[in-house]
């Protein structure tokens, strides 16, 4: 994670940070190994550095963390999961532009 401002989530503070945040939050369950994952990785910083204000991104790792991925039933990644007000809002997979990432933050801010 290049962004200081990606928050790496575990199962230890996932709920301080996603389901009790007072701001949207955008979950990405990756592993290091994923090619797609790599890709994703530098669009999620530079929507972090851009909307830290606003909005809060954070990584899951998948082969770290595989509870939280069976809990939220991950089957393929990168999985991007949308939280408001601790609520999954809306869910996609694969790589996605950055463009739909922002507008769909924007939609639940």
């Amino acid at each position: 994670m290049a962004s200081p401002a990606v928050i790496k989530l575990t199962k230890e503070n996932f709920a301080a940070e996603v389901l009790n945040s007072g701001v949207p939050v955008l979950v990405d369950f990756w592993a290091e190994w994923c090619g797609p994952c790599k890709m994703l990785g530098p669009i999620l910083d530079e929507i972090a550095t851009d909307k830290g204000a606003t909005v809060k991104i954070g990584k899951v790792n998948v082969d770290d963390e595989n509870d939280l991925a069976a809990e939220y039933g991950v089957q393929s990644i990168p999985a991007l999961f949308y939280f408001k007000a601790g609520q999954l809002a809306h869910k996609s997979v694969g790589v996605t532009p950055k463009s739909q990432i922002v507008q769909k933050l924007e939609s639940l801010a």
